[in-house]
């Protein structure tokens, strides 16, 4: 055996969900891949501080995808991902949140299996749960939610999923993500089952300095959103369980006063 293949790794792809934004909120075992990486592909929307615990000499390359500026096609993404793989020897894939909540992890599993690359996944915590918890506002909560939906609010065609309609009908939290650019259209699927004075929250850039919220209705979201100056990335939740939150408690007092005259 030559030099030159005794330093040939064999070739493996991990990936792994950054969380939400804050570094802190990484799991162990996500670290443990990050000190054995010999490349890291990573997304817009993940903490850069993470890549400190990748060892000095790894590669560390931008592949982020976000509304409005996709650096990287997911096809890219892939091709990357393999020929690193090949290349290098462990390629950890730092994905934000969780890799199988809206993060095509799947997929870049089945790329993996294609090349005959090992391949494992750690999970993340995802920005779905975390961050709405963050604020105080509980996805499920007795006497007001049974259940939760996470919904994407942008599918593959530009348009508002149309779980968003049955996930409307129930009394479930709904979590929305990547919906903020569809924000006045997703109300009015909520208006139109009448539940104009549901309880809503937007929240960018959740668990991180950068993080702001708008706390109102749906009647009143799309303005309280941009007196906000909230932006993407951002996360919209709808449900009674908001009315949990501080500032639901304030506009509550004021609608009481209104009702009595």
């Amino acid at each position: 055996m030559t030099d030159s293949n005794k330093n040939i790794k064999e070739p493996r792809i991990t990936l792994v969900g950054a969380g939400p934004g804050d570094a802190d909120l990484i799991t162990i075992k996500a670290i443990k891949a990050l000190k054995t990486a010999d490349v890291v592909l990573y997304d817009a929307l993940v903490n850069e501080e993470l890549l400190d615990y990748a060892p000095q000499n790894s590669t560390k390359v931008y592949v982020g995808k976000r509304s409005g500026d996709h650096a990287f096609s997911q096809e890219a993404i892939n091709n990357l991902m393999v020929d690193y793989a090949k290349n290098y020897g462990h390629v950890v894939r730092l994905k934000g949140g969780d890799p199988f909540v809206f993060g095509r992890g799947y997929e870049e599993l089945i790329i993996a299996a294609k090349h005959n690359i090992a391949a494992s996944v750690i999970p993340g915590i995802s920005s779905s749960i975390a961050v709405p918890e963050l604020q105080q506002i509980p996805v499920t909560h007795r006497g007001l939610s049974e259940s939760f939906w996470v919904v994407t609010g942008t599918t593959a065609n530009g348009k508002v999923s149309n779980d968003l309609v049955d996930a409307s009908r129930s009394n479930a939290t709904v979590v929305v993500l990547m919906g903020i650019h569809k924000l006045a259209e997703i109300t009015e699927i909520f208006k139109l089952q009448g539940k104009n004075k549901l309880p809503v929250a937007v929240i960018q850039s959740g668990s991180t300095a950068e993080e702001k919220i708008a706390v109102a209705t749906v009647d009143t979201i799309v303005n309280a959103v941009e007196e906000s100056d909230i932006s993407s990335p951002a996360i919209i939740v709808l449900g009674e369980v908001v009315s949990l939150h501080p500032k639901f408690q304030l506009i509550q007092e004021v609608y009481d006063v209104v009702a009595r005259g």
